[in-house]
């Protein structure tokens, strides 16, 4: 290798670890401003999603109806009725309670239909009796 070479690599090495801090610091900063407006851009997506229930409930009939549904109200002349499930609650608490559990994958079904197939059998019901 010649002298000038050895020099011109070891200018090209200094610049490289002069510059690595600064090009770091600004990718860092680069990564933050991206993460800063993304949470902008969530936040102004619920303002948006605020305002328009705000302005759902400042209409009276949705009130009204939201009364009627929530706090079972209503109007005079009409007659109230909950359905009671067998355990006393709400039949729409459990039905909401019921749709709200996870759906089950097809693997977990197909194990225990498995499972029964391989179990004693079900007693038939007489339909005599």
């Amino acid at each position: 290798m010649t002298s000038r070479a050895l020099i011109l690599i070891a200018v090209f090495a200094l610049l490289v670890l002069a510059l690595s801090v600064p090009v770091r610091a600004w990718l860092s900063q680069r990564a933050e401003v991206a993460a800063l407006r993304a949470d902008i851009a969530a936040s102004s997506e619920r303002i948006a999603e605020l305002q328009t229930e705000l302005t759902r409930w400042s209409d009276p009939a949705f009130v009204a109806t939201e009364a009627r549904r929530r706090l079972h109200f209503v109007l005079p002349g009409e007659i109230g009725y909950v359905t009671i499930s067998s355990d006393g609650r709400p039949a729409e608490a459990v039905l909401s309670e019921a749709a709200a559990a996870a759906p089950r994958g097809w693997h977990s079904v197909v194990w225990e239909s498995i499972e029964r197939a391989d179990g004693p059998p079900i007693a038939a019901v007489d339909p005599a009796s």
